[in-house]
């Protein structure tokens, strides 16, 4: 199965970057806690925040103190939405918008959403729940939660309610930490059609691959189609990171990526051109470019914004030989 192979690929990569590491003269962990230049963004963590005001530890802010009441109303007859921004999404009986999360699995299906992550992203409950015209039923299954509760599925993934969602046809989620996605009738994340712009598709990307940008060119993108950065104040050789702590809400690492799962990124691992892993000091493994460690932003919502070009005269878009595109000579 589709899963079983990346699992097994990117424990090869594991053990590969054992050796690679040298290459960008990574000899231990960074413990490099350099100044940092985050200039301004709404933070993201894990699994997010849509606003300012929500805590950028859990996301759950205001409108999700609890979550339990919107947690256990019944998806009831499902529908499909045609919305103008993402095309087809799913949404439960009362129009509300369902959503997925990256960090789930759908072989098998499992969900990583709990506690306080629960509470900002209500599971949808399987009870109850019925597929109308526009979704396959046989897509509709259920997984059992670690509370033994049993949450709706499509296609295997999980699904959820955002809680900042408050009228029917919202989709404040989208986007969110760069994890969480409107469901589309099919299952997979619904996005917009289109080619090359802020609405391009990002669903089924691979881990690392490029788009062409009508300003910049052609730069990184990464699974969910967002725009990969680069931060001046990290350095590539010895590889370190100066962006830690607070620096990482509003500028997420990018997670390893096998090379095998990319598509025009020069991953070459000659000398220092190293497509190699980045072992942080805070416990997180973080991928590089030609030794520069890669980074998505918090203030870009959508496949083909580029937001955090240029904030702070320190963050730019990566080009696939990990360059800084459109900085000022």
């Amino acid at each position: 199965m589709k899963t079983s192979w990346r699992s097994a690929s990117l424990v090869a990569s594991a053990a590969a970057v054992l050796v690679l590491t040298t290459a960008c003269g990574q000899e231990k962990a960074d413990t490099s806690t350099g100044s940092q230049n985050v200039g301004a963004a709404p933070a993201a963590g894990g699994y997010g925040t849509a606003e300012a005001g929500a805590s950028p530890d859990t996301g759950t802010g205001a409108a999700a103190a609890d979550g339990q009441g919107v947690a256990a109303q019944s998806a009831g007859q499902l529908a499909v939405a045609d919305t103008e921004q993402l095309g087809e999404v799913v949404t439960d009986s009362a129009g509300m918008t369902l959503y997925r999360f990256d960090k789930d699995t759908a072989e098998p299906p499992k969900s990583a959403c709990e506690g306080e992550c629960a509470a900002a992203w209500p599971p949808v409950p399987a009870s109850g729940a019925a597929a109308p015209i526009g979704i396959d039923k046989a897509l509709l299954g259920e997984v059992t939660r670690a509370d033994g509760t049993k949450q709706l599925t499509i296609d295997g993934w999980p699904q959820y309610r955002f809680a900042k969602d408050t009228k029917a046809g919202d989709v404040k989620g989208q986007g969110v930490g760069g994890t969480w996605y409107a469901s589309a009738p099919t299952g997979k994340k619904a996005s917009a059609g289109g080619g090359g712009g802020s609405g391009a598709a990002a669903a089924d990307l691979p881990g690392l691959s490029t788009r062409n940008d009508p300003e910049l060119g052609e730069v990184v993108v990464d699974k969910n189609g967002m725009t990969v950065y680069r931060f001046e104040k990290d350095t590539p050789w010895p590889m370190k990171s100066a962006c830690i702590g607070a620096c990482l809400q509003k500028w997420p690492v990018v997670e390893p990526v096998d090379a095998a799962d990319t598509k025009g990124i020069d991953n070459k691992n000659d000398g220092r051109r190293g497509y190699v892993v980045l072992n942080r000091p805070d416990g997180l493994k973080q991928q590089s470019i030609d030794c520069w460690p890669l980074y998505t932003f918090a203030g870009d919502k959508e496949p083909g914004d580029t937001n955090g070009q240029g904030v702070g005269g320190t963050w730019y878009a990566i080009s696939p030989e990990g360059k800084p595109l459109g900085k000022p000579k």
